[in-house]
Parts: structure tokens; C-alpha cells; sequence
């Protein structure tokens, strides 16, 4: 028998935007894993996705509960899905865990695309089409600015939350001498997606303490302009 664990991509802010694909896989499985339930409840009351058990699978519980979960595809043929609030679970999001349990314990992995908000802001920002992903920038104000130190030549996109934007941007401003072009975007898909770009500084003045919403954040550390000498030249 072939057992599957059904990894599904949600909607980062347009619902219209869910695949056929992730409509048919939430609607034939047995058990939805949600980060948060309550989200979850109304993405699939709006799709008409009804009696389907709940079960709350997040970073804070997803060691205890995974193994509970591959046990269930295995010894009782259940068919599992694992969502995130939005996007694609396991980039910044839950899901690890249970992947990495599932892969040794030889339970093919089904992965039903969707939106990511990294992708999106890549494309909008324009400034490369080779990245690295750096999930959420690091917490805490002294190890972020060494983070951002310690980065190469490269186009990088980040997440932000939005209690810690103010310092962030203020951290980039320390560590680039504010020589840094960054692309700011939020509420992405939405009637009311907004993007800002310019220096950290100017961003924050446009911000004007406005710092709701999830960000993601696009920047590039470009190479020193070389100059070229003339060895010709007296």
C-alpha cells in the first residue's frame, strides 16, 4: 500500500489564487494539519471543505504531534494534509519535522504548489533573478546587524515581522552607512499590496510608524564599482 503525506500550498492573500489541485487534495483527505485552526477554518468554509478533522500543528508542537500523525498514515490509512496560515508550508513555516519523519519512514511526500511570498517579492523587486532566501531575519538587534555584516556579494530576500521593521531598517542603515537600496513590500495579492523602496532611512520616513502587516524584504550587496587605471597615462 502507498501512503502519502499531502504537503498543500494556501493562498499568501488572494484566495482566488488556490490551485484546483489544493481544492481536490484538501477535500479528499481524512485530517487537515493547520498552523492555526482558526485561519485554516475559514479558507476551507470558503472553499465548501466541510468535515474534515482539525488538528493544530505549529513550531511550538510539531516534534510531539508529527510522529502521532505518521502513525495514522500508516497503521490506519489515513489520508493527512499539512497547510500554513499562508503559502507553502516549511519555508518559515511548520512542516520539517513531519517531512523528514515521513521520508524515513518511506511515506512519499505529495507536494501540491502555491503562492510563497518570497517569490512574489523577488519578481516585483526586479533587482536579480538569482537569490538567497534568509527566512526571518535574526531577533535579536546585535546578532541581526552582525548577520547582515557577515553577507555576501548577492541579492537576498527576508522576512520581517512587523514589531521588529523599525530596528531592522535602522540596522541596515548602521551597517550599509545607508548606501543600501532596499524593496519593502506587504499585504502581497491583496487590494492593498504596498511597496516601498529607497534607503533605509527614507523607507522608515515613508513609514511614518506605520508598521503593520508582515514584510518581506528584498536588498542586494553589490560589489565595490572597480576603477580601471590607465597604465599608459603619464
Amino acid at each position: 500500500m502507498d501512503f502519502k503525506l499531502f504537503v498543500v500550498g494556501t493562498p499568501i492573500g488572494n484566495l482566488d489564487d488556490i490551485t484546483l489541485r489544493a481544492i481536490n487534495t484538501l477535500k479528499e483527505v481524512d485530517i487537515i494539519l493547520c498552523e492555526d485552526i482558526r485561519n485554516s477554518q475559514k479558507l476551507l468554509k470558503h472553499f465548501e471543505i466541510n468535515n474534515k478533522s482539525l488538528i493544530s500543528y505549529h513550531n511550538f508542537n510539531e516534534r510531539q504531534v508529527a510522529p502521532k500523525i505518521i502513525k495514522l498514515i500508516k497503521e490506519e490509512n489515513k489520508k493527512v494534509a499539512l497547510i500554513s496560515d499562508a503559502g507553502m508550508p516549511c519555508i518559515s513555516d511548520p512542516g520539517f519535522c513531519i517531512i523528514s519523519l515521513a521520508k524515513k519512514e518511506n511515506i512519499f511526500v505529495d507536494v501540491i504548489g502555491g503562492p510563497t511570498a518570497l517569490i512574489h517579492a523577488i519578481i516585483k523587486a526586479n533587482q536579480s533573478s538569482t537569490f538567497t532566501f534568509l527566512g526571518f531575519l535574526k531577533d535579536k538587534t546585535l546578532q541581526r546587524q552582525n548577520e547582515l555584516k557577515n553577507l555576501t556579494f548577492n541579492t537576498y530576500v527576508a522576512y520581517v515581522s512587523p514589531h521588529k521593521l523599525e530596528q531592522t531598517l535602522k540596522d541596515f542603515a548602521l551597517v550599509f552607512n545607508n548606501e543600501i537600496d532596499l524593496f519593502l513590500i506587504k499585504e502581497m495579492t491583496k487590494v492593498f499590496e504596498t511597496t516601498y523602496e529607497g534607503k533605509p532611512l527614507e523607507i522608515l520616513e515613508k513609514l511614518n510608524g506605520n508598521f503593520k502587516g508582515e514584510f518581506t524584504i528584498v536588498f542586494t550587496i553589490k560589489k565595490p564599482a572597480s576603477v580601471k587605471v590607465n597604465k599608459y597615462k603619464n
